[in-house]
């Protein structure tokens, strides 16, 4: 470009890079027709105008027939969907043969449905289903089928709720959404899609010394195809010689039953009958007094009464975690209580009883093998499919034929792979945050696998906070905006502001990553037909009347008096509250808060949480609006977040207030990373 030559540059997110490159000069001007999106002159970036933008791109969508018709639909799903961060990337993500066909998505609150059915149905025009109920209840299951109406799903994704895992806080033993992991595998074993992705914080890795990590993947791996069952059941026939024979008839009945197979009654009653065999025979020999009196033959006999009761132990266990969480019962006198009740009805305690007096039995008899067997027994009852698998192992162990042959069998038996889970941060994938999060990847067996999720951005080219934030900073105290207004840029910062594609990677064919806010992702997919709007609430929603329009929405300060705007002020120009609470103490404005994140403008923001103000804005000194969080963690502008913008104590709990629906969503931009990744895989 020649020195003071200027012209603009129309970007496309659907035209490929390598298009854009053999655009010639003389085409320029016939492009211009298009979206003009910046203009770059003499290398120095120069935002046009809002009222430009509007007006070329303006806040109306429908989907592009031409889009559609030349890809093949990829049908996808999303559970515990709050906000929408996974929906909004797979939206984003595309290939030139394949797009995402969103067919439904589920959360337990009708905030999170209600910000959903004006995005995805109202705003973009898709016939999303949307299912409002606990994933818990035993009707949510089939109320999904019944949706689906016999679809096929291909990908599923969800965040099953991770607070009891957080680093954050306090973590709660037996809390109800610790299950939701299972819920959520119930679901996949039904749907059988080709990709599942679940995501959750980084402190599930290590939760209970990386116990819960391993029951996670140990429940993936005994997601088998019942289709190809029989192979696992031809082999176990050629190997029953090797394996003693209750054991085998132990562990062939448990897999019957983690399988799911028909007459699971049946087979559960006669694994439970070979029990009672095994401890009369172990008995037998003792007086009829000691039998009918001794507490350990007792605590053995009712102790297999209990683990044959599964299905109530797991009903009562799930009224009672249900009723701790809804009591809020954490950090009182009534915790420690509810948490044994719970444990002594769970099978690793009851187990542990029994294998007590299991021992304590044996110094009154002698049959020291059948006692080991018996033990064993007894634990294949609560084993997983994957927990028999090794127990098979251990039986043939040194015998190369048969382990060789086993892990065949095991590749056809098994419906997913997955290698350890991804730990990803979101500032890698253009999002201006270091986030970071575990996904978990299921690929059934007929996929390619999925080893990585390449990062897009990395080091010193990362989007920073003052490049996502630098056009919002035109907000009083105490004010609401509802339109752009000229915002008050910092010299300082300014040369950081750097033109990107989509996805972060700096390109000078790109926009800023305000722009890209402002205009949204989805231009490549969609025109614009219906604007956003806001509402409070589902009543309001079906009134039309009550639809407020706006060019800018969930921007608004709350009003702070003086005292506080200059304890922020202190803590930000200190730049860390610890270094700040001596000169805090001197005025006379200590704060009980235990933390404040002073953002740094060239760097990237600490993760976003549900409180606005453990943030303090690096230049205004006062907490973040929900439309600076939701540019944070890469939401459109036109992304609107619905109901009430703030709650107090335990009601951000069940209403999901705005600043909670955006602390609690996938960044949509490394969503979309991990749907691209997808796409680029699923046959």
């Amino acid at each position: 470009m020649h020195a003071g030559q200027s012209f603009l540059i129309p970007f496309d997110e659907f035209t490929s890079f390598e298009q854009r490159e053999n655009q010639s000069a003389q085409n320029l001007p016939s492009l211009e027709q298009k979206l003009p999106n910046i203009c770059i002159s003499q290398k120095k970036v120069v935002p046009l105008p809002a009222e430009t933008l509007r007006n070329n791109q303006g806040y109306r969508m429908a989907e592009k027939k031409e889009f559609t018709s030349s890809r093949q639909k990829v049908t996808y799903l999303d559970l515990f969907a709050g906000a929408g961060g996974f929906s909004e990337g797979f939206m984003q993500a595309y290939t030139d043969d394949k797009y995402y066909d969103f067919r439904l998505a589920s959360d337990i609150n009708e905030n999170c449905e209600l910000t959903h059915r004006v995005r995805y149905n109202d705003v973009l025009g898709l016939d999303t289903e949307f299912i409002c109920q606990d994933i818990m209840e035993d009707s949510f299951l089939p109320n999904l089928l019944n949706k689906l109406k016999g679809q096929q799903i291909d990908v599923v994704t969800g965040g099953p709720s991770c607070q009891s895992f957080s680093l954050a806080g306090r973590r709660k033993k037996l809390d109800k959404r610790d299950d939701l992991f299972y819920h959520y595998l119930k679901v996949i074993k039904a749907l059988r899609p080709k990709y599942f992705v679940m995501e959750n914080v980084k402190g599930i890795l290590t939760k209970d010394e990386g116990r819960v990590k391993e029951q996670i993947m140990r429940a993936i791996r005994s997601i088998v195809d019942e289709q190809s069952v029989h192979f696992l059941f031809d082999y176990l026939k050629e190997v029953k010689e090797i394996i003693p024979t209750y054991i085998y008839t132990a562990l062939c009945a448990k897999l019957c039953l983690e399988i799911d197979t028909a007459d699971c009654a049946k087979i559960s009653d006669q694994l439970h009958s070979s029990l009672d065999v095994q401890f009369r025979d172990i008995t037998k020999n003792l007086a009829y007094n000691v039998s009918k009196s001794n507490e350990a033959v007792n605590t053995i006999r009712h102790g297999l009464i209990l683990l044959q009761q599964k299905q109530q132990r797991d009903e009562i266990r799930k009224q009672i975690i249900h009723l701790k969480t809804i009591s809020h019962i954490d950090n009182d006198s009534f915790v420690d209580s509810y948490n044994s009740l719970i444990e002594t009805i769970s099978d690793e305690r009851i187990l542990d009883q029994i294998f007590v007096a299991i021992d304590n039995v044996a110094t009154m008899v002698d049959a020291k093998e059948s006692v080991a067997t018996f033990k064993q027994c007894i634990e294949i009852l609560t084993m997983t499919f994957d927990e028999c698998i090794d127990l098979l192992h251990g039986y043939i162990k040194g015998n190369t034929n048969l382990e060789s042959r086993l892990e065949k069998v095991l590749e056809e038996v098994r419906l997913y792979h997955i290698d350890e889970p991804f730990v990803l941060l979101a500032s890698d994938y253009g999002v201006p945050q270091n986030r970071e999060r575990v996904v978990f990847i299921g690929c059934r067996k007929d996929q390619k696998a999925i080893t990585a999720i390449p990062a897009t951005v990395q080091g010193e080219d990362k989007v920073t906070i003052y490049e996502a934030l630098w056009d919002l900073n035109m907000i009083g105290n105490g004010e609401t905006v509802t339109h752009y207004k000229n915002p008050k840029p910092i010299a300082q910062y300014e040369s950081c502001k750097q033109t990107r594609d989509i996805q972060g990677q700096i390109d000078e064919r790109g926009m800023l990553f305000s722009d890209w806010s402002r205009i949204g992702r989805l231009g490549h997919r969609f025109t614009f037909d219906v604007e956003p709007f806001y509402v409070a609430n589902m009543d309001d929603y079906k009134q039309e009347r009550k639809h407020k329009h706006m060019e800018l929405f969930n921007h608004q300060t709350s009003s702070q008096n003086e005292s506080v705007r200059k304890r922020l002020r202190i803590i930000a120009e200190c730049g860390d509250y610890d270094a700040a609470k001596e000169q805090l103490r001197a005025c006379g404005l200590e704060s009980q808060k235990r933390n404040y994140n002073v953002l740094e403008p060239l760097g990237q923001s600490p993760t976003i949480c549900t409180m606005p103000d453990d943030y303090i804005h690096y230049s205004a000194y006062r907490p973040m609006t929900v439309r600076e969080m939701a540019r944070l963690q890469s939401f459109d502008d036109s992304f609107v977040f619905q109901g009430k913008r703030q709650t107090g104590g335990n009601n951000r709990q069940k209403e999901i207030p705005q600043y909670t629906l955006v602390g609690n969503a996938v960044p949509p931009l490394m969503a979309r990373a991990i749907a691209n990744v997808i796409l680029a895989q699923i046959q």
